[in-house]
């Protein structure tokens, strides 16, 4: 929590909730996110992700680290927190170009963005990845009965308090997006990453052919 020593203390409590409850982030630790040589997260929001693999690497060998976010403040509040350890860009993910890299991380982004939005961001995601490469996806899974009714309350609570209320959200189900991410040529598993949650959160990790 260190590096968020500026951010102040309702962001810094923000962040300690959700290293504390959501099992996502010791997820990706365990699959070994923190090997790649160049990571690429977008959404990266405040850099919660790129500070945990920072601290699980040590001063060893570090991957590259490129964060894109639409958010100006989480984008500063992320850039003040990596410092020169991560570039982070503030850009809309609609036109953002994907630098090649090991691994790309989506994770509670693409419901925001347009279903046309989506696919094509997909596709991109592919371009930029290697034989073998990681796309990691954690969404909530629009099939998900009660827990996807609480995921829906959940955002419609948070735009509401950020003042963007009536947006609209393109949630899909996991077999929506499994099929979307096999059409783009990956392949793909899906795990339940909603533990210690009332939310049908799946994490979705789609790997190019080797």
């Amino acid at each position: 929590m260190a590096r968020y020593a500026s951010a102040g203390h309702l962001a810094r409590e923000m962040i300690r909730g959700k290293l504390r409850v959501d099992p996502v982030y010791r997820e990706l630790l365990a699959r070994g996110i923190a090997d790649a040589r160049k990571i690429v997260d977008l959404g990266c929001g405040r850099g919660l992700l790129f500070s945990l693999i920072l601290g699980a690497q040590g001063n060893g060998n570090r991957p590259a680290l490129h964060g894109v976010d639409i958010d100006p403040s989480a984008a500063r509040t992320a850039s003040l927190a990596l410092g020169d350890e991560a570039t982070i860009i503030e850009g809309d993910l609609a036109t953002h170009a994907i630098p090649p890299c090991d691994v790309v991380t989506l994770l509670d982004v693409c419901h925001y963005l347009a279903v046309p939005v989506q696919n094509r961001l997909l596709e991109h995601v592919r371009a930029a990845l290697p034989p073998g490469g990681r796309l990691y996806v954690r969404e909530a899974n629009a099939a998900g009965g009660a827990g996807f009714h609480a995921v829906r309350i959940a955002e419609r609570v948070a735009a509401i308090a950020r003042g963007d209320g009536f947006r609209h959200f393109a949630y899909r189900s996991v077999e929506e997006l499994s099929q979307l991410l096999d059409a783009a040529g990956f392949t793909v598993v899906a795990t339940p990453m909603s533990r210690g949650t009332p939310f049908s959160n799946v994490l979705l990790e789609a790997r190019a052919p080797a």
